[in-house]
């Protein structure tokens, strides 16, 4: 399975939060999966960080990239295809994270790996 983690399910894995359903963990760890985090999630949390609204257990450096190749997960590059897909995606949601989430998902065939339902709204699989 090609696994998309969500921010909060790649932050979740990495300080090992209760909040990560096993279902998930184990799909992640799981070597025959690949695992992927967006740089639009990098860039999600850096933003919040400086904004205080995130507070990370470990500095920043060590989430990108130590702890994605630490883990065995790969970094997914945003791509000019990925932009394009966003002008005719539907708006059930407006976070502009979760939007690129979604058509890098959709693109890629990938499964997101995330707690918000409404993400099935644009016929992304979720695994949860």
């Amino acid at each position: 399975m090609r696994l998309l983690l969500d921010t909060h399910s790649f932050l979740w894995f990495c300080e090992g939060s209760s909040s990560l359903p096993d279902t998930a963990r184990k799909a992640m760890q799981d070597s025959s999966n690949e695992c992927f985090v967006s740089q639009a999630s990098a860039w999600e949390i850096a933003i919040k960080v400086s904004l205080r609204k995130l507070h990370l257990e470990v500095a920043y450096e060590m989430l990108f990239p130590a702890s994605v190749l630490l883990n065995g997960f790969q970094i997914l590059e945003q791509r000019v295809e990925h932009y394009q897909d966003l002008i005719s995606l539907p708006f059930h949601h407006r976070d502009p994270f979760d939007r690129l989430l979604i058509v890098q998902a959709l693109r890629e065939g990938l499964t997101i790996v995330t707690r918000d339902s409404w993400f099935s709204a644009y016929g992304v699989p979720i695994l949860w």
